[in-house]
């Protein structure tokens, strides 16, 4: 059990040992922090695997600059920055996540100043650590030079490790379009959009060349009104009623290629008609694997026999054969509304969790309760990743821009619990028609984002190494009473901070949350006027802690571009002090 109570900053100095505590268990000889970060840098490529050679480019080359690796805190190796363009190779040690740090020394003795920072992920397979995005646009003017590899630049940047193409199909029964051996170069969609064969070809080309991985959306159970001209039999159909009367379908606008009607799930030679136009996608498409839909809770439905249908059973049995058919290709389920979730992640064939969240899981806390019942059903083996549509209502009404805060306060939530957040593409997502773009994001919002995704990305093994098996409450304080905050354990609460914490690989990581200023415990920002919490400075912590400490760190994605901050700090008995420096959304301290 920890407990912490409620300011200087810190930093290991280059290649000093770690400080030995005290008679009284007291470090105080850390570097003081700062940053300017004016280098922009960059990778080629957004996930590496073990022993594989990282390319990087800055920006800018500064004087006196030196580059540094860390794995958590520990300093893996250090170098002097003489060039714009340098390689380094990580271990060959699997599933790693790195934060890389130009710094300079500062003015004062023992003082650096972190000019940029930048993640590598070293792992041999993707889903152990998904930052899913996604695309959804793919006519001829992506064709253009520099269109697609731009828009997959600021991907790599934030190291998305794969892609859904979302709405690229020809029909939901007919994904391919045209045939296994004649593919039409352009088609339309199911909103009559023209799309080009060629730019969803270009899309996965330079997908794989950043090393990212492609995935091909569709329904389930979805096919269009003129099925069975493509050999849809009647008798696979859903019905609302056990004579066969009123088709169960999805309602579309009448100017859309056709409503949606839905077929069971479970139907053998469904599964095997969808298998085989899968089969001809493959063969000219070269997907990584299949985004699985459906479209949540779609009360009583009957099958043409006049029986009950279990939707959950048959996305179990759906999954399991199309794994059966293309076991080298990965797949990945959504869960509308945790529907289905248990037999989803329960069937052994997804290989991480995806939940589309909608008003009833809209609160801060039923993130945790999602990733929690994910947990349980995968035997804690699964990660999850949230398809949640921020700015939804300012969406909806109107053009513009995200709300800063509003996305940042739930990724922050999100990334602490240890999942993530599926937004970023080919523009930022905020509605389940993922084509659709009404609002951008602002220049602070993309470079924040960037941060957000490296801190994910660098600290990956203390966030979600773990499952919710290892949390535990940390009771926090404030010192001092005069700053007037209030601190309480998970779940948030108005107007407070909310701390979230795990022990992880022997050590306590402890999330701190800031919802100071919030009056609204909904990750959705609605309409997108979520307030930035309150800044919080200098906070003096005190944290119940049995056994003996070494090191206290911490890292924020809004400070110092996440780099490493150790803290001093003072161990008496079970007492321990040390002052957190800054905290705008969200810091993450670490006791060693």
């Amino acid at each position: 059990m920890m407990a912490a109570a409620c300011g200087s900053s810190g930093n290991d100095e280059p290649n000093k040992p770690n400080p030995t505590p005290g008679e009284d268990n007291k470090v105080t000889d850390v570097a003081t922090v700062k940053s300017n970060l004016s280098v922009g840098l960059s990778t080629d490529r957004a996930c590496y695997a073990p022993g594989e050679r990282v390319e990087f480019t800055a920006s800018e080359l500064p004087g006196r600059a030196k580059i540094r690796y860390r794995h958590g805190s520990s300093i893996v190796k250090e170098e002097p920055m003489t060039s714009l363009k340098w390689y380094w190779t990580p271990s060959n040690t699997d599933f790693k996540g790195y934060m890389v740090e130009i710094w300079a020394p500062g003015d004062k003795d023992n003082e650096e100043v972190i000019l940029g920072t930048i993640a590598v992920d070293v792992s041999s397979d993707w889903t152990k650590y998904p930052r899913y995005g996604f695309v959804a646009t793919f006519d001829d003017s992506k064709l253009a030079d520099g269109v697609i590899e731009n828009e997959m630049a600021f991907l790599n940047r934030c190291h998305i490790n794969g892609v859904q193409f979302q709405d690229w199909h020809y029909k939901h029964h007919w994904p391919m379009p045209g045939t296994r051996d004649n593919v039409l170069e352009s088609y339309t969609d199911i909103a009559n959009r023209t799309l080009s064969a060629e730019a969803v070809k270009k899309y996965i080309s330079v997908q794989h060349s950043l090393g990212m991985k492609s995935i091909f959306y569709n329904l389930c159970f979805g096919v269009l009104d003129d099925a069975k001209a493509d050999g849809v039999k009647d008798e696979w159909y859903l019905f609302k009623n056990p004579n066969r009367g009123d088709k169960d379908m999805h309602t579309l606008p009448s100017n859309w290629k056709s409503n949606i009607y839905l077929v069971d799930p479970a139907n053998e030679e469904w599964q095997a008609y969808l298998v085989e136009r899968n089969d001809e996608v493959y063969a000219n498409f070269d997907f990584d694997g299949y985004q699985i839909d459906q479209l949540g809770n779609r009360g009583d439905l009957y099958d043409y026999n006049g029986n009950k249908v279990n939707l959950p059973k048959g996305y179990a049995s759906f999954i399991g054969a199309m794994k059966q058919k293309h076991p080298a290709k990965r797949l990945i389920m959504n869960a509308v509304s945790s529907y289905g979730a248990s037999q989803i992640a329960g069937s052994g064939k997804v290989d991480f969790c995806y939940n589309e969240l909608w008003n009833d899981e809209a609160n801060f806390n039923d993130l945790h309760t999602v990733i929690k019942a994910n947990d349980s059903y995968s035997g804690n083996s699964l990660r999850t990743v949230f398809a949640a549509y921020m700015n939804y209502d300012k969406a909806d009404k109107t053009t513009g821009e995200f709300n800063t805060p509003g996305i940042l306060m739930a990724d922050a939530v999100m990334m602490a619990l240890g999942g993530s957040h599926l937004e970023l593409g080919d523009h930022m997502l905020s509605r389940e028609y993922f084509p659709a773009s009404p609002l951008s994001m602002s220049e602070e919002l993309r470079d924040a984002i960037v941060h957000y995704y490296d801190f994910m990305t660098a600290y990956q093994n203390l966030l979600r190494d773990t499952s919710t098996e290892t949390e535990f409450k940390a009771e926090m304080k404030c010192t001092d009473a005069s700053k007037r905050v209030n601190i309480n354990a998970w779940p948030p609460k108005e107007n407070g901070l909310t701390t979230y914490a795990k022990n992880v690989d022997g050590k306590k990581v402890v999330h701190l949350l800031n919802f100071r200023n919030i009056d609204n415990l909904s990750w959705r920002d609605l309409n997108g006027e979520r307030p930035a919490p309150r800044l919080t400075l200098n906070t003096p912590l005190e944290l119940t802690h049995s056994g003996k400490v070494t090191r206290v760190w911490t890292a924020s994605p809004d400070y110092h571009g996440g780099a490493v901050v150790e803290l001093p700090f003072t161990q008496s008995g079970d007492k321990l002090t040390f002052t957190l420096p800054s905290l705008k959304y969200w810091s993450m301290i670490v006791v060693e």
